[in-house]
């Protein structure tokens, strides 16, 4: 692991590792690990030796001092650093070792930085995954995998979006919604309008094949997610709350066939695409006016 900053560390490795666990996911374990951290990012800085106490005492991790200390320790590499301005320099770092690396959510905190580590992965032949937990949250893939009505045309999904200052607007939470349109429309958004009024943001995609999905961020009420999938005759509305399987152990269990393969089950470009999303909503937010994709 690089950067043990975050709650995701704590429980991919309580997932990986405790065999009794009802929602255990075998077939890896997290064996070294570089606590890193943001100095000017509280909620990064504050967590490090937290979460780096916790991996070495807990679970047997070995702490190193620095990411190339990693290096012929592992099979592959889960990039947490909870601060995504620092995931293109770490992934610099990893980029040549021929090892497969998932990088946490956001990929990165600009389109440009995404673009540099999909150039870099492509330079080096490295198989680079990223996605959001709630992606593969059970009672929205299951709406997802629904076919009966047809085909998807169009998605409304929401979430809380509290603001952080160096992950600014709908890099934060924001993504987590933004993940659920994108697996349900893919790629092929061209314009983004976005609206921000109090503790409300919303913004529309258009796609190019003319579908539109929508995202609300909300930082009163209900700090839950959840959505409407529209297809040809009939709308679905979930509630990712509603299982008790945890979204983390869902995204485990496609990280690992990722590691073992090299194949991603996101294309990389979608990712990219993804950030560039919500760079445009945040422009558009502050604006008011639409913000081309392309």
């Amino acid at each position: 692991m690089v950067g043990l900053d975050t709650s995701h560390v704590s429980a991919f490795s309580k997932l990986l590792h405790d065999a009794s666990a009802p929602h255990h996911v075998p077939g890896a374990r997290v064996v070294a690990a570089f606590p890193g951290g943001s100095p000017d990012f509280d909620v990064s800085i504050n967590r490090v030796e937290k979460f780096t106490t916790e991996l070495r005492d807990e679970h047997g991790v070995k702490i190193v001092d620095c990411i190339s200390q990693l290096r012929g320790e592992c099979d592959a590499i889960l990039l947490e650093s909870v601060d995504g301005r620092v995931h293109l320099e770490q992934f610099r770092e990893v980029a040549d070792w021929g090892l497969p690396v998932f990088i946490d959510k956001p990929l990165t905190a600009s389109s440009a930085e995404a673009r540099a580590i999909a150039d870099l992965a492509a330079q080096h032949g490295t198989p680079v995954m990223t996605a959001s937990a709630i992606r593969y949250a059970v009672p929205f893939t299951e709406a997802l995998a629904n076919e009966e009505a047809g085909a998807v045309t169009g998605g409304d999904f929401y979430g809380p979006m509290a603001f952080q200052d160096k992950l600014p607007g709908y890099f934060w939470y924001g993504i987590h919604f933004v993940e659920m349109l994108y697996a349900t429309l893919g790629a092929g958004c061209v314009e983004v309008t976005a609206k921000r009024e109090g503790a409300q943001d919303i913004a529309l995609g258009r796609w190019a094949d003319g579908r539109f999905g929508t995202v609300r961020g909300n930082r009163s009420g209900a700090h839950t997610f959840g959505g409407t999938i529209h297809r040809e005759t009939k709308s679905t509305w979930f509630d990712v709350s509603a299982s008790p399987k945890p979204y983390y152990a869902s995204l485990l269990e496609k990280i690992l066939p990722f590691f073992q393969t090299g194949k991603t089950p996101i294309p990389f470009e979608e990712s990219v695409e993804v950030i560039r999303f919500l760079e445009a909503a945040n422009e558009s937010a502050e604006t008011g006016k639409p913000v081309s994709l392309v």
